[in-house]
């Protein structure tokens, strides 16, 4: 039973890592958005359609690692653990997290590029103001994720289980 932990210590630890380097980038996310809904709403007329259009890129570069390669990890992870109820746990959040995805695929059709990204410049306040509800809900969301799907099966905890067995 310890060997069985040890081996699930050693595949899950990368995880760890992964999900750090994907926070560090919701960290840069939300840098690069309170500065861009900052400069809109001192001047609108002075954010650059490139600014606009980079920040969308960026946006859904961490949405997208956000479903193909955190949340399938985390998944697994749970599998590994037979984790049951953090399943059915990450089932029903993933569920909430759509909306914000949608809301993001939005966003991205409207500023996908320079050009769109100027023709929408008028709408941008308003935009960025659903953003910034949109993304808080989802922030919350995949802190519950992470904090009952990794944190549950981290080695710390993982260590604290196998020693109460022992």
């Amino acid at each position: 039973m310890l060997e069985d932990c040890n081996n699930a210590l050693e595949r899950w630890g990368g995880v760890h890592e992964l999900i750090d380097r994907w926070l560090h980038e919701r960290r840069e996310l939300l840098i690069q958005f309170a500065t861009l809904k900052q400069t809109c709403d001192a001047e609108l007329e002075t954010v650059s359609p490139k600014r606009v259009d980079a920040f969308g890129e960026r946006l859904m570069d961490y949405i997208s690692a956000g479903h193909f390669e955190i949340y399938p990890q985390l998944r697994e992870e749970a599998k590994a653990f037979g984790d049951h109820q953090a399943l059915e746990l990450a089932e029903r959040l993933l569920e909430r997290l759509e909306m914000s995805t949608e809301l993001v695929l939005s966003f991205d059709r409207d500023y996908d590029s320079p050009a769109r990204a100027q023709h929408h410049m008028r709408r941008l306040p308003a935009w960025l103001e659903r953003l910034s509800r949109g993304l808080s809900k989802r922030f919350n969301l995949e802190d519950q994720l992470i904090a009952r799907l990794h944190a549950a099966h981290s080695p710390a905890a993982a260590r604290a289980e196998a020693d109460t067995r022992a």
